[in-house]
């Protein structure tokens, strides 16, 4: 991940602010728009592992829609965002496993049924290598639920703080199924910042 220390760093320094500011953009309902759209719900109890979970809105998010997995594990380097996810998780009966590293951590979880990201991968150098990172931590047959910047002169105004890479339809999907991935649908949030920042995208580990 480019510059990770400086990166985490920022979102200490943003952490008090996060999950209201998450919230009042709309990001927060865009992930529970996104996730309870026509055949995302999951078909078992499963395990979760939340990927640069911030402060835990799109495993919130998750959990809002499904109620409790087996397992949720939420990754994030920031310790402040994390304290802040786990938190949010207790308050909905979740007690989550809290990963304070980012992919490739040695206590992150290596089996997973669904993974979620949400804005992780437009921080890395190379994307392809954090794709199939993520892809050894799932099951075969478990589900990608990602969230990843498009491009948009929001996003360039967005950029001037995160330095964050965006993505086309078509570049994401080839990425991701160089990562054997296959994506299955692309979801279009419907309003606010995230309906001109961001996709949503399911894609399937095969």
């Amino acid at each position: 991940m480019a510059e990770t220390r400086e990166l985490t760093q920022q979102y200490e320094r943003a952490a008090g602010r996060w999950r209201d500011k998450m919230r009042v953009l709309g990001y927060y309902d865009g992930y529970l728009g996104f996730l309870s759209s026509p055949g995302q719900r999951p078909e078992k109890e499963v395990d979760v592992i939340d990927m640069g979970a911030g402060t835990g809105a799109f495993a919130e998010a998750w959990v809002a829609v499904n109620g409790a997995p087996r397992s949720m594990t939420l990754v994030e380097p920031s310790g402040s965002m994390l304290a802040r996810g786990v938190a949010a998780l207790e308050a909905r009966g979740v007690l989550p496993v809290a990963v304070e590293d980012g992919l490739g951590g040695p206590a992150v979880p290596k089996e997973c049924d669904e993974l979620l990201v949400a804005h992780v991968i437009e921080h890395f150098d190379d994307t392809s290598d954090a794709l199939r990172q993520m892809r050894a931590l799932m099951r075969p047959g478990g589900v990608l639920r990602l969230v990843v910047s498009k491009p948009h002169w929001c996003n360039a105004i967005i950029w001037f703080q995160w330095r964050h890479r965006t993505f086309r339809k078509d570049e994401i999907f080839e990425l991701l199924r160089q990562a054997n991935f296959e994506p299955e649908m692309e979801y279009t949030f419907p309003f606010g910042p995230p309906s001109r920042t961001s996709r949503g995208i399911v894609a399937r580990a095969v």
